[in-house]
This record gives C-alpha cells, sequence and structure tokens, in this order.
C-alpha cells in the first residue's frame, strides 16, 4: 500500500458490494424535504437548511440527537409508495457508485405501527427490494436487524421473522443502536434462533464500545461480519482472532468521524486493520445524517490515506467476497475489478 499513488482510476466504476446500508439512512435528502413537505411534517433545522447536521456519540445526549433525526426522518415514510421509492432511488445511487450488490439493514419493529405489522412491513420491503434490483440490475438482499436497546424478547420476535424469509431475501441478522446500552450477550439465543435458520450473525460492534463488545460479538452471537469494529486495533489480540477467523469489518469511515468515533479520516485504522489481513469492506451506513455514499468512502480514504488503486480494488474485492451476492454475480464481479485495474487511469 505505497504512500505515493499514481494517476487515479473513477471509483465510480470500481465493482464493489455494499454491505453497510441502514434503511432510512438510505433516504435521498431531496425525498426526505419531499415527502415531509407533501404531508406537513417539521423537520428541525438539522435536517433542513444545515444539512447534513453535525453530530457527536461520544456521550448519551449525543447519540440521542443522532436518534431524534433518524426517527423524524423515518416518520416521513407514510405509504406504500413511500418505502418503494426509499428502495429503488437507493439502488440507483448504489448502482451509480459502481456497487454490483447491496445488503440494506432493516429493523421492521420501527414501522410495523404504519405499515399494518412487522410481517406485512418485511414482505413490503423484499418485494420493493426486488422490483427495484430488476429496474437498476443490482443485486439486493435484506438484513434484519434488533435494535441492542429494546428487550431481548422483541429481538427473538425479529429472528423468528428473520426465519420466516431465510432463502426469500433475508440473508442475515444484525443487531444495531448504541452499543453502549444493553449487554451483547443477552440476544445470544435471538442469533441462535438466527442461525438455525441458515441466517449469517451480523451484529454491530467496537464502535462507541470498544473491543469488549466485538468479543462478545465473535464469542456469543458468532458473528461472521461485524458492523464497523474499527476499535479492535485496541486490543492486539482481538485483531490477530479477527484477521485468523476471516471476519469482515464492515468500516465506515465518513460515519465514525461524524459521530465522533475519530477526529478525522485520518485517524480512522483502515490501513492497520488491512496490514493485519483483516478483511474490510467499506460502507456509506446512514447517507441520510453523513452526506455521504459508497463511492466517497472510497474516494475519501484514496485521498486522505493515500491508497492506490491497487488496494482500493482489493477492498472492493473483499466487499464482493464477504457479501452473500450468488456465486456467479460474484465471479463477474471479480473479473470486473482486474479489469478496472488494468484500464488506463483518469481524473476521476
Amino acid at each position: 500500500m505505497d504512500r505515493a499513488t499514481p494517476p487515479a482510476r473513477d471509483v465510480r466504476r470500481l465493482p464493489k458490494a455494499h454491505l453497510h446500508l441502514h434503511f432510512t439512512g438510505s433516504m435521498r435528502h431531496s425525498t426526505l424535504l419531499e415527502l415531509a413537505d407533501r404531508d406537513g411534517i417539521h423537520l428541525p433545522d438539522a435536517l433542513r437548511e444545515d444539512w447534513p447536521p453535525r453530530l457527536s456519540a461520544a456521550d448519551e445526549k449525543g447519540w440521542f440527537r443522532f436518534q431524534r433525526l433518524y426517527d423524524v426522518a423515518r416518520s416521513v415514510l407514510r405509504t406504500e409508495d413511500d418505502v418503494r421509492r426509499l428502495l429503488r432511488e437507493a439502488a440507483e445511487d448504489d448502482a451509480a457508485d459502481g456497487s454490483v450488490w447491496l445488503e440494506i439493514q432493516v429493523d421492521p419493529s420501527g414501522y410495523a405501527t404504519r405499515f399494518h405489522g412487522i410481517t406485512a412491513f418485511t414482505e413490503l420491503v423484499l418485494d420493493a427490494a426486488a422490483d427495484a434490483a430488476g429496474r437498476t440490475g443490482l443485486g439486493m438482499a435484506v438484513v434484519i436487524a434488533a435494535n441492542r436497546t429494546k428487550h431481548q424478547l422483541d429481538a427473538r420476535a425479529l429472528a423468528r421473522l428473520a426465519a420466516q424469509y431465510a432463502g426469500r431475501g433475508v440473508v442475515g441478522f444484525g443487531l444495531s443502536n448504541d452499543e453502549r446500552r444493553g449487554r451483547t450477550d443477552e440476544f445470544e439465543r435471538a442469533f441462535r434462533i438466527a442461525h438455525r435458520a441458515g441466517l449469517s450473525s451480523v451484529p454491530h460492534g467496537g464502535e462507541l464500545g470498544g473491543p469488549r463488545n466485538v468479543w462478545s460479538c465473535l464469542d456469543v452471537l458468532h458473528a461472521s461480519r461485524i458492523g464497523h469494529g474499527v476499535r479492535s486495533v485496541e486490543d492486539p489480540r482481538l485483531v490477530d482472532r479477527l484477521a485468523a477467523g476471516g471476519v469482515t469489518l464492515e468500516v465506515c469511515p465518513t460515519s465514525n468521524v461524524s459521530l465522533g468515533v475519530y477526529p478525522s479520516l485520518t485517524k480512522v485504522p483502515l490501513r492497520t486493520l488491512l496490514s493485519a489481513g483483516i478483511p474490510v469492506a467499506l460502507g456509506a451506513d446512514d447517507p441520510l445524517l453523513f452526506g455521504s455514499r459508497l463511492a466517497a468512502q472510497y474516494a475519501a480514504m484514496r485521498e486522505v490515506q493515500g491508497l492506490d488503486d491497487r488496494t482500493l480494488a482489493e477492498l472492493a474485492r473483499m466487499s464482493v467476497n464477504s457479501s452473500h451476492a450468488p456465486e456467479d454475480l460474484k465471479k463477474t464481479a471479480l473479473e470486473r475489478i482486474d479489469g478496472w485495474l488494468n484500464s488506463p487511469p483518469s481524473s476521476g
């Protein structure tokens, strides 16, 4: 990974998989404004004039503000057409960024009241995702995620729901929200339900809560991928464990900085993780709140950490190999990544 970067290729043309994107957080800002104005929903200045908002999750007050903005954004989704539009536009934006496969994460319980329950909403999301995939040519799948700030019984209900749709569009079961609240090991039974159904374990960990939560994700939840995981670098033994197990970390640089995990993009330990042999898949997390989509993560890491195109191509390969994409799609994507790397550099 030579810091002296030669003329660069366009990262939007680099085929890649997107493995860390939240449902509401994928919404276009313009769509948020349009839907809010349609129904007379008041948006705070942070979601209108001052967008993208200034955020920090260094303390509970900061996380509460982040979550409040997320909840306001969720409230603009009122109709089936709104849900279909969100997924179609998320697919269009990812395809424009070079993504060939998207795994979008959703907690159906956050939409149950307005959309006739968690099962009806899940079926709507899966149908809308299939339609968006057909329109854009982007492969899509769904990860159902529990909220760690809610009771373990809620998580088990979601795990049973996810299990119902295993092999029918749902590929994994996750755990999100502020990892400083609740104990990761309390969700073991929910993940056991999902595992029995053949779903991958893809919880968040090691962002706000540090290495201890990553250990729990590995030892208790048997994670095959971990959302974020960047603070694993604070524990050399954990770094070795992740590398030996080939556990992919879904690293979201802009999100890490926006939420105050690191003071700048230069401090995100991407090079350390790669040097240790840990697979990494870059993700955008919540573009609606962080103002940055998938290709921008690659471009930012190229610019501030001096990653050359060969390293960017390897990141793209790791994202594809760590995905649940069909084998034929993976093969084609990997061939296209080689083609990108062998193409003449451009200014993009």
